[in-house]
């Protein structure tokens, strides 16, 4: 019987890693991520975007979305789907709790391995 995945809490920093930057690209393990700030919530996301792998990196957070710098397409933040009129899956999101020791990650375990 295989295991069930892991999710794993993985410590990104202090809680102002993020400066007064709305995205920064973070290394996980194996993952690129995007680290989200949208208003006073913090989350991650994978980096390349499900449509054609545009760096996520270089788009812009405003009103619960993530916009895609390639194609304009956006994503909402609460769940990762993608805005009217795109036909690809959603963003993966990745919770992310800010503490008084600063910014942790949840991942399942087999995430962090994979390329």
């Amino acid at each position: 019987m295989a295991e069930a995945d892991r999710p794993a809490w993985i410590y990104l920093g202090p809680a102002d890693l993020l400066g007064e930057r709305d995205v920064l690209p973070i290394v996980v393990g194996r993952q690129q991520l995007i680290l989200l700030r949208d208003g006073g919530r913090i989350s991650a996301a994978e980096r390349a975007c499900p449509h054609e792998g545009a760096d996520l990196s270089l788009g812009r957070c405003a009103a619960g979305r993530l916009f895609c710098p390639r194609h304009l397409a956006s994503f909402d933040l609460r769940d990762g789907s993608v805005s009217p009129g795109w036909r690809f899956r959603s963003l993966r999101l990745f919770p992310v709790v800010s503490t008084p020791d600063g910014l942790w990650l949840e991942m399942d375990e087999d995430l962090l391995l994979m390329k």
